[in-house]
């Protein structure tokens, strides 16, 4: 058994223009002093990171990853979930997500993609400048809209969909495989792929590409009331990365899984800091360490109740005390008589 890496934290939801959360030295003593040993880069962010530049140089690479390690840290993965939403951005969407499209291309569908895949190409050159080998992103998607549909899905809609997904993240996949990076998609309801049967779709339409694999969080799976313990169970072998993000749902008289348009604090299902949820990592880090998960546990925060820096701050002793060194004997070791072919014969009563 291989031991989980960490803890690592996901700096997207606490960078800002106040220090020390506005530059990535600053950002990284800060992680840090709290007890994380890894960051999770969001590439859209100007203020700690130059996805471009770290492509197309070595040199910004190597000063980036040495600014981490003067405060102790390693890069667990670069992160384009924004990038990745838009390499399949549905035009109902175009409004919603027009702050993640660069001003210019805005409205145009075309345009968007190609600079959505672009920035995807970009990130795996990054990637394995940097040294990394998994990466973390959105699937994007074009069925979304049809999820819980009326009337009915027109019949081949959902094939056709999965086959045009699979057309624009080939190229990606292919460039990653290349470099010797795995994809992560982050299963994540509003992205195509989003559980399971999904994210099987995308896999027989990609020919089940080696690069097309899963980061795992069992928040979202809380929300749509899947069985996050199963999960681990069915797709070890392409989960890459993991972020630890707890979540609860509490379903009333009134709303259930889809929230009756309601803010955070109101749904039923909501995200939560870690351990005041209700998500059971004692089995979740059990069940990765008995597959040989050897990647990072990456704290995502996005609590809709405790300030960030709190739970950034719980959140490091909490990876810490879920992670297990494996054991390198039986318990009964002690006991254990070797190998003894004659006698085996004589226990089975051959002889």
């Amino acid at each position: 058994m291989k031991q989980i890496k960490g803890p690592a934290i996901f700096l997207a939801q606490f960078v800002s223009d106040t220090p020390p959360f506005n530059t990535f030295r600053a950002i990284c003593q800060w992680a840090s002093q709290l007890g994380y040993r890894g960051v999770q880069i969001p590439t859209w962010e100007k203020r700690l990171f130059d996805l471009e530049l770290a492509a197309h140089s070595q040199d910004y690479c190597d000063e980036m990853a040495g600014i981490a390690a003067e405060a102790g840290l390693q890069i667990s993965e670069l992160s384009t979930h924004l990038q990745g939403q838009m390499v399949a951005l549905h035009p109902a969407y175009q409004d919603m997500f027009a702050s993640f499209i660069p001003e210019p291309l805005r409205g145009d569908a075309s345009a968007i993609t190609k600079w959505a895949t672009n920035q995807l190409m970009l990130a795996a050159s990054a990637s394995a400048k940097l040294g990394l080998t998994s990466h973390a992103s959105f699937s994007g998607a074009l069925l979304w809209h049809t999820v819980y549909p009326w009337p009915q899905r027109p019949q081949g809609l959902v094939e056709q969909g999965f086959a045009e997904l699979a057309r624009r993240w080939l190229p990606i996949l292919d460039r990653f495989d290349e470099v010797g990076v795995d994809v992560c998609y982050e299963l994540h309801p509003g992205e195509d792929l989003h559980d399971g049967v999904t994210f099987e779709r995308f896999l027989a339409a990609t020919h089940n590409h080696p690069r097309a694999n899963i980061l795992y969080d069992p928040s979202h799976f809380v929300l749509q009331q899947l069985d996050y313990l199963a999960f681990i169970d069915l797709y070890h072998e392409r989960i890459k990365a993991f972020h630890v993000k707890d979540a609860e749902f509490n379903p009333n008289g009134k709303s259930g899984v889809y929230g009756g348009y309601q803010g955070w604090l109101d749904r039923p299902g909501r995200f939560r800091s870690l351990g005041d949820g209700q998500v059971d990592f004692n089995s979740i880090f059990s069940k990765l360490t008995q597959y040989g998960y050897d990647g990072w546990a990456v704290l995502e925060w996005e609590c809709c109740i405790k300030h960030p820096e709190d739970g950034a701050k719980e959140g490091a002793d909490f990876i810490n005390r879920h992670l297990i060194r494996p054991t390198e004997k039986a318990f009964d070791d002690f006991v254990g008589t070797g190998a003894d072919s004659e006698r085996n014969q004589r226990i089975l009563g051959l002889k």
